[in-house]
């Protein structure tokens, strides 16, 4: 199966994604223009780790002049500053210098985390990303945020630092479990219903398909929504416009939903899935949608087998938890809302008991 590649054009920061199958024995290849001779590391978690390090080792041994790796605790519990400060003492330690590179290894939480460490050692040094979740490889991965949480707050502490390559081999979702799968769904969906409603009428006609991993549909949609990504990306890579706030559909209530019930009891996919619907709701309260956009978009995410049903009894702590969200400015608290399939717009300072009213509604 050839290799399906996505540019990100960012002038003198622009990289290219690859996207295939059997990528993994490629990797000493792909990553030879940014390695050779040079001192890698390699952040993964404890479960990739133990699936894919091995290989990985073996790949970039031949073309790097020296190879160390570091794993890190499993889950979203590891995306912390006390992580970080970890790895920086141990890079200290190996040691790693300016021309030192990481590559990141793992889903979504992993890629966060190192790059973030990444854009702090030594004040920045490359590094690669390598997605294994599905979630990383459509969204996480592309477009250069990078961060950790605060125990009140998602993703608050953070950097804008651009990989040097992106590397997803679709073979490794064969090891995802069917609950990060599906959370990864939720990103891909997303993105059909921020700007691509044909994306998301291929989703509704495949969902069969994709649920099944069938190689081609879900080569066919990585590749569309990391071309999503990337257009929006090009467009506004730093937040200055507005126009990449639209990929925060759904994570304003879904960052809450994270932060209120701590960090790890739903998957990120899960909490913006339930986001998705509620902000839907909030947007059918300020008549920018009808009902028949919500039971669309609910039925997908059913289909997909994530959740839909937004928690109940702590409304007024979720809506506390977003206005500590790095979205807020200047104290006003802002949404992204569809306005039909494929697209949405920003929506600044809902009332408190209109938000309310949504919560309840998708409850």
């Amino acid at each position: 199966m050839p290799t399906a590649n996505v540019d990100v054009q960012l002038e003198d920061r622009s990289y290219e994604i690859h996207i295939g199958s059997g990528l993994l024995e490629q990797l000493g290849a792909l990553c030879t223009p940014f390695i050779a001779d040079r001192h890698v590391i390699v952040v993964s978690d404890s479960k990739v780790a133990d699936l894919y390090l091995a290989k990985v080792e073996a790949a970039l041994i031949p073309v790097a002049a020296r190879v160390n790796s570091v794993i890190v605790p499993e889950g979203e519990q590891s995306k912390n500053i006390n992580q970080c400060d970890q790895l920086w003492q141990l890079m200290i330690k190996m040691p790693s210098d300016r021309k030192s590179v990481i590559l990141a290894l793992g889903g979504g939480v992993v890629g966060d985390l190192a790059g973030f460490v990444a854009a702090g050692f030594a004040r920045g040094i490359d590094f690669i990303q390598m997605p294994t979740s599905l979630l990383a490889q459509v969204d996480s991965s592309v477009g250069g945020k990078t961060g950790v949480n605060l125990p009140q707050a998602k993703n608050m502490v953070g950097a804008f630092w651009q990989p040097k390559t992106v590397i997803i081999d679709i073979d490794v979702l064969k090891t995802l479990d069917d609950r990060n799968y599906g959370a990864g769904l939720a990103e891909v969906i997303k993105y059909g219903l921020i700007m691509d409603a044909d994306l998301f009428a291929r989703i509704e006609s495949n969902i069969e398909s994709i649920l099944k991993r069938e190689q081609a549909i879900v080569t066919e949609l990585i590749q569309r929504c990391c071309q999503c990504k990337a257009d929006v990306v090009r467009e506004d890579e730093t937040e200055t416009s507005g126009r990449r706030a639209i990929l925060n559909y759904g994570h304003t209530i879904g960052h809450a939903i994270e932060a209120v019930y701590g960090y790890g009891e739903y998957l990120h996919g899960e909490a913006i899935s339930i986001g998705m619907v509620a902000e839907a709701e909030l947007a059918k309260q300020l008549s920018m949608v009808d009902e028949a956009f919500c039971d669309r978009q609910r039925s997908v995410f059913q289909s997909a087998g994530l959740p839909v049903t937004c928690p109940t009894g702590k409304e007024s702590e979720l809506i506390a938890a977003m206005t500590r969200d790095k979205k807020v400015a200047s104290g006003k608290l802002s949404f992204i809302l569809p306005t039909k399939l494929g697209d949405v717009k920003a929506v600044p300072s809902p009332k408190p008991d209109v938000i309310e009213a949504a919560l309840r509604a998708c409850s």
